[in-house]
């Protein structure tokens, strides 16, 4: 499978995730973060079960640690990035998040020897732009200090989600992700506890959380595929630019306002999606 392929699933998982995200900071805000949460991994886990019963492929002691420690790391950024979601404007969550993800992946590709194209690196500084254009909202060009630091928190997070998960072996199939699913109920569950979570839920909220775990652990796979065939400077890039997705979901559902330099951000996502595909 050429490269191209392998960046086009990246851009599928984007739209993906940023649809998982959008709909878990919903039901964020109608049943609690915590519950949210844990609901939609538990619901991912489920979805994910059949494809391992189906698959041919044999788990590895460092594919699954990888997948573990991912969990770990996505488990924390999912906590942060929702509360950040259920806070406020969907489109205010995302300005640092999306582009220290993107960075994260970048910079573990450099270390780990990836040495893309001038074209591909062309694409990736586009990029990076069309991130931050897409995820701003204004608001007089300031971002309260505690948004900010839950973006910065949850991009770690996520980013590093992603180095781990791509330094899992391609022969170990949906395995690393198991490990990962494992891995995050137990933090999430043991935080539930702790913390003594009502399990409120407002109508439909449960079902929201139900569908965006779903959608997440098919965005995991998606990534996963992607990362296997590509390089994964790029691909963390492009999948780095689900905030599109949640912000056109903010806007057709909820009525948030699409600014004009979102919409050049979303313009420049495409045009560097082109760049990094066909280097």
């Amino acid at each position: 499978m050429p490269e191209s392929a392998a960046y086009a699933v990246a851009l599928l998982a984007a739209a993906t995730f940023g649809t998982a995200d959008f709909l878990g900071g919903l039901a964020s805000r109608r049943a609690g973060v915590l519950v949210a949460t844990v609901v939609g991994q538990a619901a991912g886990f489920a979805v994910l079960l059949p494809g391992v019963l189906l698959q041919q492929a044999l788990p590895d002691h460092s594919s699954v640690a990888w997948g573990a420690l991912a969990g770990l790391s996505g488990s924390l950024g999912l906590l942060v990035f929702f509360s950040a979601l259920a806070g406020g404007s969907m489109s205010l969550a995302a300005p640092a998040a999306a582009v220290v993800t993107a960075v994260v992946p970048v910079l573990a590709g450099l270390a780990l020897g990836n040495r893309p194209s001038s074209q591909a690196w062309l694409g990736v500084a586009g990029g990076l732009l069309a991130v931050a254009a897409i995820s701003w909202s204004g608001r007089d060009g300031r971002v309260g200090v505690r948004v900010l630091l839950l973006a910065v928190g949850a991009g770690v997070a996520f980013g590093v989600f992603f180095v781990c998960l791509s330094r899992a072996s391609q022969a170990a199939g949906l395995w690393p992700i198991v490990a990962a699913r494992m891995s995050s109920l137990t933090v999430l569950s043991g935080a539930v506890v702790a913390g003594r979570a009502e399990w409120r839920a407002a109508r439909g909220a449960l079902r929201l959380a139900v569908v965006s775990g779903a959608m997440d652990v098919i965005a995991n796979g998606l990534f996963l595929f992607a990362v296997g065939r590509g390089v994964l400077a790029l691909v963390g890039v492009l999948v780095s630019l689900y905030p599109a997705a949640t912000v056109v979901l903010a806007v057709a559902v909820l009525g948030e306002r699409l600014r004009v330099w979102q919409l050049g951000g979303i313009a420049l996502a495409l045009l560097s999606a082109g760049l990094i595909a066909a280097s």
